[in-house]
């Protein structure tokens, strides 16, 4: 593929949340690292052509499209971002791919592992003429994170025997609190389990370089329905009684034991009911050598206890990960300046845009976000059936 003028032009699905996290990455990535293709925001595709309008506006994207369909027709777009609710991701990545166009697509990939599966034998069809393809598990690309998988490929906590990892919070916890499409089977594919438990499947995946063979876990809703949305309820799949509820399809919270092909243990949780936690994410791992520990709601620091170290001293020590050596950090601030949550959504644009631009496969892959797929759909029927379930290789 050839860019005009050494640009890639943009095009983007959704504009809400993750379109917004999204839009400031595209904003931002050639602001602050020399890329070898400048980003352009041609476009934002919605629904609803005043809303989208606005977002436009706000976002700084440079026109609109209503239906995403338009958007990949145009020949001005070399990429397409998608920002929508897993039950279009994979209609929308196989089309774009179809017609041509990169695509970086949110995650979970899929809903499902056979839409997983097609959009995977899609991006390996378009790879041969050149089109790459990425899903977005940001939490990657914090500098902490990455400074933790450098530690571990260098041998630092030796054999991993334990990898422990948690994400809480808690934005549902009230019972009266709407149902939203994140509640809704059909348009989520999963709650918690999917929306937040496959960054940690990924998380720890991507800093061991191992994956996990077997799961076993449990499913459960603590609030089995809930009022509809003041404004409106259109979209939602659920039935509504007479009061105006309408029931929740989705897991609240999921906790699995799982084990690694290399032989470690894993103990995974994610709930959105844990009161008082609003994004944390805990990772520690024990090696034979040491060990590392992370949370995202102090995600400037990493632990790390290096069984090495005299014994009269040894202890976990405090890394604040904003040294220029670490990952991405030589880009941003002096050390000491911290880092935000909207920071790994800039990283993942550069590592994006940098391997377009040099022909490589972009990480990670649909392929990787199968396997967390797959992980995903394996504690999901070992719920169901109180059995441990394999995972494919």
């Amino acid at each position: 593929m050839t860019f005009e003028h050494d640009t890639l032009s943009v095009g983007m699905v959704g504009y809400a949340f993750m379109g917004a996290a999204h839009s400031q990455a595209w904003r931002n990535a050639p602001r602050y690292f020399d890329l070898p293709l400048r980003p352009r925001m041609s476009a934002v595709a919605g629904r609803d052509q005043a809303k989208v309008t606005a977002a436009a506006a706000r976002l700084g994207w440079e026109s609109t499209e209503t239906s995403w369909q338009a958007l990949i027709a145009r020949d001005d777009i070399d990429l397409i971002d998608v920002c929508t609710p897993g039950d279009t991701h994979a209609e929308i990545a196989i089309a774009a791919l179809e017609a041509g166009k990169h695509v970086l697509c949110e995650k979970p990939l899929a809903n499902t592992v056979e839409e997983a599966e097609a959009m995977v034998a899609a991006a390996e069809k378009a790879r041969a003429n050149g089109v790459r393809s990425m899903v977005g598990f940001t939490y990657r690309r914090v500098p902490a994170i990455g400074l933790a998988r450098q530690l571990v490929a260098a041998g630092r906590i030796g054999t991993i025997h334990h990898v422990r990892a948690q994400y809480l919070q808690d934005w549902i916890v009230d019972p009266e609190a709407p149902l939203s499409w994140r509640l809704d089977k059909a348009k989520a594919g999963s709650g918690a389990l999917g929306d937040i438990g496959a960054h940690i499947v990924d998380l720890t995946q991507y800093i061991t370089g191992d994956t996990i063979a077997t799961v076993t876990g449990r499913l459960e809703t603590f609030v089995k329905e809930r009022p509809l949305p003041a404004e409106s309820h259109t979209g939602l799949s659920g039935t509504a009684d007479a009061t105006g509820r309408g029931e929740v399809t989705v897991d609240d919270a999921a906790a699995f034991l799982a084990h690694f092909r290399g032989g470690a243990l894993g103990v995974f949780e994610a709930t959105r009911f844990a009161n008082g936690r609003k994004n944390a994410i805990r990772i520690e791992i024990n090696g034979s050598r040491g060990s590392l520990a992370f949370d995202f709601e102090d995600m400037n620091v990493l632990h790390f206890f290096d069984g090495d170290d005299d014994s009269a001293t040894a202890g976990f020590r405090r890394i604040l990960a904003t040294e220029p050596d670490h990952p991405y950090v030589a880009a941003w601030w002096p050390p000491g300046h911290l880092l935000g949550y909207e920071h790994g959504f800039t990283h993942q644009v550069v590592d994006l845009v940098t391997d377009i631009a040099k022909g490589l496969d972009p990480a990670p892959s649909f392929a990787d976000g199968l396997q967390v797929q797959r992980v995903l759909a394996a504690v999901e029927a070992s719920s169901l059936s109180s059995a441990w379930q394999d995972i494919p290789a």
